[in-house]
């Protein structure tokens, strides 16, 4: 509990939960399981490794050149790669309120090894009520410098779903010019289930780091000073709408925008979970659940099915496009998935439908309007 001592703000500190040890044993599988995709950079080529797992049958490689718009990593290069210094591991995960689910203590019990805690509530803009959108360049430099990643490292970004927050961390790093940062396909739930090992929060290392991310993102929104930054963002505007270019595009109908939420929501015959918020869609937008772009163990599809995906809702990718969900996060899916599928300029609304529908006099549509 030494770690958890030394935090300097309570509010950090009470989310805390007594580090314990916790290793995984490696699985036998009874069937052949499907083939799964690890990615490498070798200069500025990006390659592939391609492994298979068959009863008690342990991984084979072979390397292969793609496309370097790939989006996601294997838990299998990431294993093969997790000692190298240039590779930074973040644990993104995040969770719905009503999952009642504490991100950081379940990090502290159990995570990739040498992983870092990413807090997607913490790193975020304090000048809005809207949650977790994205902060200023300089609030995201200083919190990343905190962590001690730099400008070089290739970062692998996971969560205790399999691919969810981690994309929208993914998406974040994008914005702010880092093009070296892959999402782990399936998350913490595949590593665990392809027998590789996991460790607690016992060094408290990694814990301090993410209470100094946090501290640093307080600092720069008070106009304090803070800790040299050493990390270096260079803004890219495109990735990021605004509810004014939303409003803008439902009369100018430029890009088609994308909502990633259910279609009960969506359709506005669910009940959205944070009060105050109306019912319905941006008027104009289609729906296509973020569940779609993954399979039945939470790993992004291929580009054929992904494709299928955006055919079958009649949705031609020739045409720009924007994502948006309920608060900026499944969003980040969406482009994760057209990510794969070569559109790697697709913005993604950060407000998103808390922000629109808690707009009183912005447009709503829903399936009875």
């Amino acid at each position: 509990m030494l770690a958890a001592a030394l935090l300097p703000r309570a509010l950090f500190a009470h989310r805390l939960l007594k580090p314990q040890i916790y290793f995984s044993k490696k699985p036998f599988y009874n069937q052949a399981a499907p083939t799964y995709f690890s990615y490498k950079g070798v200069g500025s080529v990006i390659c592939f490794l391609a492994s298979s797992r068959v009863v008690q049958t342990r991984s084979t490689f072979s390397t292969l050149a793609v496309s370097s718009n790939e989006p996601v990593v294997s838990v299998d290069w990431l294993h093969a790669n997790l000692k190298e210094p240039d590779v930074k591991v973040l644990d993104a995960s995040w969770y719905m309120p009503n999952e009642q689910r504490n991100p950081l203590q379940e990090y502290q019990v159990a995570h990739i090894p040498g992983a870092l805690f990413f807090d997607v509530d913490g790193i975020s803009d304090r000048t809005t009520n809207l949650p977790h959108m994205l902060p200023s360049e300089e609030a995201f430099a200083a919190a990343v410098s905190s962590l001690g990643i730099e400008n070089k490292d290739g970062i692998v970004v996971y969560d205790g779903k399999g691919i969810f927050s981690a994309a929208r961390v993914w998406w974040m790093f994008r914005v702010f010019g880092h093009d070296r940062v892959w999402v782990l396909d399936g998350g913490l739930p595949r590593w665990r289930a392809s027998g590789y090992d996991v460790e607690s929060s016992a060094s408290g290392d990694s814990i301090l780091k993410a209470s100094a991310a946090s501290e640093a993102i307080e600092k720069v929104y008070q106009g304090q000073t803070v800790a040299p930054i050493t990390y270096q963002t260079k803004f890219q505007p495109h990735l990021v709408w605004t509810l004014d270019q939303v409003w803008k595009n439902i009369e100018e109908k430029t890009y088609l925008h994308i909502d990633a939420r259910s279609i009960a929501r969506f359709d506005g015959v669910a009940p959205e979970p944070r009060k105050g918020i109306r019912s319905g869609h941006v008027p104009g937008s289609k729906c296509i659940p973020f569940t779609q772009m993954l399979d039945g163990s939470q790993t992004l599809l291929s580009n054929e099915e992904l494709k299928k995906k955006f055919d079958q809702e009649g949705i031609s990718l020739d045409n720009p496009i924007v994502t948006s969900c309920g608060t900026g996060v499944t969003a980040c899916i969406l482009a994760l998935g057209l990510h794969r599928l070569g559109k790697t300029d697709v913005p993604v609304y950060d407000g998103s439908w808390t922000e629109w529908g808690g707009h009183q006099d912005a447009p709503v549509s829903t399936s009875e309007a």
